[in-house]
């Protein structure tokens, strides 16, 4: 008979590290719908924020903690008494809280950025865990940059957090600098010569600079890591995190080389990457594994007749299964209310009458310019609709372009800037950027666009273009902006203008990575 599996935790931190991605900042309302999606995804623990580092962090931490019951929620701190007492506060109200600080171990971080001795920074970490103790039973503790550290040292920290009280132990891969086999060897040998190690769960936190998040973290649960820190989409600073949907189908599709499997419900894996897509304005690479729109598409005839004949043949996971094409409706111009808001309600978004009304009135709207609705078109309604909620300072009335071969293209716009209207022309040498250009005559920014990119949200020749802006302001803060539209030139003017919004909106402050 064999033996049941272990359980691996899923802990998602998209909210926290992934948010770290320039331009991905999201508002407190974005963060709590895709903390809803996570807690429908059953992730076991949801890392909300870094509730020191700014009132707006600490404001999406505790709204998160308040409205999140199924999932364990945590805060990060520095191994500072203000920044556990913070995470405390904001985690307050949770069901169930973690308090999850650090401080770095390796060499160069000790002494270039810390400038400590190591038995200072041992001292820290103790008090650290010892304070946040106080706020909740579940404390977390990661030796920054564990990856370079020194092993003999990252011994005695995990061994001495251990005894001040921490539950789980994070080995992050700061800076994706490791290789499989030898960081899964790390692992085992941490759970060897540590004395106290079967007092915690080991845990590991890889980035993906050498294209080895996912591999690294693999190899590690091998060797005996029982909880895996990851992202949707594997977004993240510079080359991103471990993808959850990855980490998670790995282990689900080759039941035979793990040990434990995860708790996650995946058929909402698709809808969680397409949301948190859509919130943060980063596209999925078509070819990008469980979640691109190619990861089950066919090209090759040898491969077409086989997965004909046999499923299996090319095919080692169903489309179905995470996701893909699971209870989809189409939506027409003759839908009902009733149908688009039982179509919502399916895809995790609920919204009140006065909301679903507008919902509903922009519905209608596209569904004169557009055949079909699918469930990617109301996700991007739903987003613009939010987003505009919170503009309260840039608008636009409209926009006129004129655009011939051989002339350069002219627009007119009319921006509402604080409830006032303003028009202005300008020539460009495509629409888009005479579009852009005519805006700015308004709203005189001063901005840099540091990115354009346009991905069609379904097929066919009358789907909506999605535009993702990203605008970097004179403090070297970037945002991104998102517009979606039928015509490509509205759907960029609308993307602007966000941006712009959001550029006026609370500063957003730098989280620490690991």
């Amino acid at each position: 008979m064999s033996q049941p599996k272990e359980h691996l935790i899923i802990f998602d931190t998209t909210l926290r590290d992934g948010e770290q991605s320039p331009g991905a900042a999201m508002t407190r309302d974005e963060k709590v719908r895709i903390a809803k999606a996570l807690e429908r995804l059953r992730v076991d623990i949801i890392e909300a924020g870094f509730p020191a580092a700014s009132n707006g962090d600490f404001v999406a931490v505790r709204t998160i903690a308040d409205n999140v019951r199924d999932s364990r929620i945590c805060g990060l701190a520095r191994a500072r008494d203000e920044d556990i007492r913070r995470a405390g506060e904001a985690l307050a109200g949770a069901n169930a809280a973690r308090i999850h600080t650090f401080i770095a171990t390796s060499p160069v971080h000790m002494r270039a950025k810390l400038r400590m001795e190591p038995d200072t920074v041992l001292e820290h970490a103790v008090a650290a865990v010892k304070l946040a103790r106080q706020y909740c039973d579940d404390v977390e503790f990661s030796p920054e940059d564990a990856g370079r550290s020194e092993e003999d040292f990252l011994c005695r920290v995990i061994e001495a957090v251990i005894k001040a009280g921490a539950r789980t132990i994070n080995i992050p891969d700061t800076v994706g600098y490791n290789l499989p086999d030898r960081f899964g060897q790390l692992i085992a040998n941490l759970r060897n010569r540590v004395p106290n190690a079967d007092q915690a769960v080991f845990s590991v936190h890889c980035h993906n600079d050498l294209g080895l998040a996912v591999a690294n973290s693999l190899s590690a649960v091998q060797h005996g890591a029982r909880q895996v820190e990851c992202t949707i989409n594997g977004l993240g600073e510079r080359a991103g995190n471990a993808a959850l949907e990855e980490i998670v189908m790995a282990v689900r599709t080759r039941g035979d080389a793990f040990a434990c499997d995860t708790r996650i419900d995946i058929s909402q894996i698709v809808s969680t990457s397409k949301l948190v897509s859509t919130i943060t304005g980063f596209p999925v690479q078509p070819n990008k594994a469980i979640v691109g729109a190619n990861a089950f598409a066919h090209e090759s005839g040898i491969h077409q007749d086989g997965v004909l004949k046999h499923r299996e043949t090319y095919e080692i996971m169903r489309a179905e299964a995470v996701g893909w094409a699971a209870n989809r409706m189409t939506l027409g111009k003759l839908s009902g209310r009733a149908a688009v808001r039982a179509r919502l309600d399916a895809l995790g978004i609920h919204l009140e009458k006065d909301a679903l009304d507008q919902i509903f009135a922009r519905f209608k709207e596209l569904a004169d310019r557009k055949a079909e609705i699918f469930d990617e078109d109301l996700q991007a309604l739903v987003n613009e609709d939010l987003q505009e909620e919170q503009a309260d300072h840039y608008r636009l009335g409209y926009l006129r372009v004129c655009s011939e071969m051989g002339t350069r293209p002219e627009a007119t716009v009319e921006v509402w800037v604080d409830g006032v209207a303003e028009i202005a022309k300008a020539i460009g040498d495509g629409p888009v950027d005479a579009a852009f250009k005519a805006m700015e005559k308004v709203v005189r920014s001063g901005t840099r666009l540091l990115l354009y990119s346009v991905n069609a949200i379904t097929t066919g020749t009358d789907a909506q273009g999605d535009v993702t802006v990203r605008l970097q302001d004179d403090a070297g803060r970037a945002v991104n902006g998102q517009g979606a539209d039928t015509d490509i030139v509205v759907a960029s003017a609308k993307a602007y203008l966000s941006a712009l919004n959001r550029l006026r909106g609370p500063s957003a402050c730098r989280h620490p990575q690991f």
